[in-house]
């Protein structure tokens, strides 16, 4: 790894007086507002949420401004959603280098959302608890969204003209053959649960465990094939905004994306999410936790609708309300008609070495050493071993190239990967 030392990149650091400046100099003023909202019906007490609309990536600096929101939906107990819920944010604003402008932080951001999915699956592993977590975690910064999840959580994005996208994979075995063909590549085996007679019931799981995902933080009890690694999205909104609609599987086992999206249209985001969760349980019932986020991204010239229900109100001023909000209804049509979504990143590989890349490592310690790509300690320079040591993902990788990884996240990329057994024991 010394050899690679002359590639190593410093971050030097920046006066946070200089900061501030360039984020007032390069950020556009006129940034959308954000309204969120937030309903649940619990049935097993293992579904979680995450709202927090006052981070900044500059310290001090109320222009750097940006929000998280995430749906954590638990299964064999209620740790691992609980854990990840508080360290997952902390994790991924560690695996940022320190300095960066906003559009450098934006582009940096999906590699730091897989290293920070990784390490919070590795910390919470090592806590010995058998429960996993599906994790659905989306940040606004200002027009840009980006989605990072892993499980059959969902963001979806509705748009003013109607359009409605989905902005996650779900990773369920029963219906993901990609990742059906990764798992058993790995050591895993896929089937469903046999009952007396050779019967098989039920959708695919994987084995041991019987796990029906593919993708979780935690599980450790199924065996590592079954990856933390996120499927990531970056999307770009037109100046007409949008609305995202962030839940767990209680209410997509109830509803589709656009049954979703057009139940709650016209409705300020609390009452949004409230009437998403009473929809999907008038269609299906409360047969599992089932837990929603609303988030909208408001133009700065959009007046905010109000958070209470309407008046009853008589047919005469019904009638005006109704031309009023056809007025805007076409004002709407015609700001998505002249913007439309733009997609600025993709990624779903389940290989660490391919989400890590073949860029600088992402971050130098402040004693000068090197630093873990994914739980960032510090690393002498022969302590190191590249994430693309014994990789054949790519013919230009070198193995003497960072980012670089400690001895045990190297450990376990090969154990997601099927070099080695996951070292699992199950009774």
């Amino acid at each position: 790894m010394a050899s690679g030392e002359g590639r190593l990149h410093h971050h030097n650091l920046v006066p946070l007086a200089a900061l501030i400046s360039r984020e007032m100099k390069t950020e556009k003023m006129e940034k959308p507002t954000v309204r969120c909202g937030q309903a649940a019906q619990s049935r097993k007490g293992e579904d979680y949420f995450l709202i927090k609309t006052d981070c900044q990536r500059v310290p001090g600096s109320p222009s750097s401004t940006f929000s998280a929101f995430a749906i954590f939906d638990g299964h064999n107990g209620n740790a691992a959603a609980i854990y990840t819920r508080e360290n997952l944010l902390n994790h991924v604003l560690g695996a940022l280098p320190r300095g960066l402008g906003r559009e450098e932080w934006l582009q940096a951001l999906p590699r730091a959302l897989v290293a920070g999915f990784v390490k919070t699956d590795k910390e919470f592993q090592s806590r010995g608890e058998t429960s996993g977590t599906t994790a659905t975690f989306v940040i606004v910064d200002g027009w840009t969204v980006t989605v990072a999840s892993v499980g059959d959580s969902r963001c979806i994005l509705d748009t003013q003209g109607g359009a409605v996208s989905t902005l996650t994979v779900d990773h369920r075995l029963e219906e993901n053959v990609e990742e059906r063909e990764r798992v058993t590549a790995s050591g895993g085996e896929v089937g469903r649960l046999s009952i007396v007679g050779g019967a098989e019931i039920g959708p695919l799981r994987c084995w041991p465990g019987g796990l029906c995902l593919s993708r979780s933080i935690g599980d450790m009890d199924v065996g590592e094939f079954i990856v933390p690694i996120p499927y990531v999205k970056q999307v770009k909104l037109s100046r007409a905004g949008g609305r995202l609609i962030i839940a767990s599987d209680g209410i997509w086992d109830a509803l589709s994306s656009d049954m979703a999206a057009k139940s709650c249209r016209g409705l300020p985001a609390e009452l949004a999410a409230r009437q998403v969760v009473k929809e999907a349980l008038r269609t299906r019932g409360l047969k599992d936790d089932t837990t929603c986020v609303v988030v909208d991204i408001i133009p700065p010239d959009t007046p905010v609708q109000p958070s209470t229900p309407p008046k009853k109100q008589n047919k005469l001023r019904s009638l005006f309300r109704k031309k009023s909000r056809d007025s805007v209804s076409k004002l709407s049509k015609k700001l998505s008609a002249v913007g439309i979504v733009e997609e600025l990143f993709e990624e779903g590989s389940a290989m660490l070495a391919e989400r890590l890349g073949t860029e600088e490592p992402m971050g130098q310690s402040t004693t000068g050493l090197f630093m873990c790509a994914v739980c960032q300690v510090d690393l002498a320079p022969s302590e190191g071993i590249s994430v693309h040591a014994g990789s054949i993902f790519s013919t230009s990788a070198k193995p003497w190239q960072g980012p670089f990884l400690c001895s045990d996240c190297r450990n376990k990329k090969d154990a997601m990967e099927g070099k080695r057994p996951s070292g699992v024991k199950v009774a």
